[in-house]
């Protein structure tokens, strides 16, 4: 078992080190800015902080804070959200050449609809194929396998 996890990782590292690319350049390699490039600080928000009423209230007493909570206000995001773009460097440099909204639009419809959906029904007639085929042949070999599929 080890042998075959030390053949993986070298295998994996022989890809990883075929792909490193020696001479990168700023125009081709260069990720372009995303949504999360840019930080945020974050703000506490202490409206909340009940500590100083717990003080006050006795041990066999439930304050009133914790009976009922103020409500949490909805917070709207400021912009509407995009959808899960898990490819989004190769999507960019899709979009980038696009003149227009209608460019953009058959790119995204493309990327994102047509080309996952003709991959699962090609994987999904493979498969289908291939379960056919196992299924209709018929073993009428000698060796050791044909007798062993007889036999289960």
């Amino acid at each position: 078992m080890a042998d075959l996890q030390d053949t993986a990782i070298q295998f994996a590292e022989t890809i990883q080190t075929a792909h490193i690319n020696e001479n990168p350049s700023v125009e081709r390699d260069l990720a372009p800015e995303t949504s999360v490039d840019f930080k945020q600080p974050v703000t506490l928000d202490r409206s909340g902080d009940h500590s100083e009423e717990l003080d006050e209230v006795d041990e066999d007493e439930i304050p009133l804070s914790i009976l009922r909570p103020v409500p949490e206000a909805r917070r709207q995001p400021p912009h509407l959200q995009l959808p899960d773009l898990r490819f989004e460097q190769s999507y960019l440099k899709s979009i980038s050449e696009a003149s227009d909204w209608r460019m953009v639009a058959y790119v995204t419809i493309k990327d994102q609809v047509l080309m996952p959906l003709l991959q699962g029904m090609v994987w999904t007639l493979v498969v289908a194929g291939w379960r056919h085929t196992n299924s209709t042949a018929k073993f009428s070999g000698q060796t050791v396998g044909a007798r062993i599929r007889r036999w289960w």
